[in-house]
């Protein structure tokens, strides 16, 4: 496991729930935009010396669900490829798994939940810079 990734993906869940509770244009928000710049710079330059990552749709495309021999269908955690996988580790600490992969359910639940928060984030980016439009 990369030490470095576990670090920004760990910082970045912390920035991104903190966001959370701001509304855009809150001055509070600054310093927090701040800091996800930051980690978002630095992903873009440790990915062009890697591979480019897989946006939301390609990795839920890729990420196989199968059914458990309990019922339930899980995920391998060696299916989600990275930083997709820590990211998710980092949105689910605490929550309860079987011990051959996470829930189907929560990689889902997570993957809507990151879709949201990355749509709080640009309307954050935006009311920080009126009239710049985030991709």
């Amino acid at each position: 496991m990369n030490d470095d990734l576990r670090t920004r993906e760990s910082a970045r869940r912390k920035a991104l729930w903190t966001l959370s509770h701001l509304i855009p244009g809150d001055p509070k928000a600054a310093a927090i935009l701040d800091v996800l710049d930051g980690i978002e710079d630095q992903e873009r330059v440790d990915l062009n010396r890697s591979h480019p990552g897989l946006d939301i749709d390609a990795v839920r495309k890729a990420v196989l669900i199968e059914r458990h021999s309990s019922g339930i269908s899980i995920v391998r955690e060696a299916g989600i490829p990275q930083p997709w996988r820590e990211r998710f580790l980092q949105a689910s600490t605490g929550s309860t798994r079987l011990v051959d992969g996470p829930y189907a359910y929560d990689w889902d639940k997570f993957l809507t939940q990151w879709q949201a928060e990355m749509r709080h984030l640009y309307a954050h980016r935006a009311a920080r810079r009126p009239g710049h439009d985030d991709p």
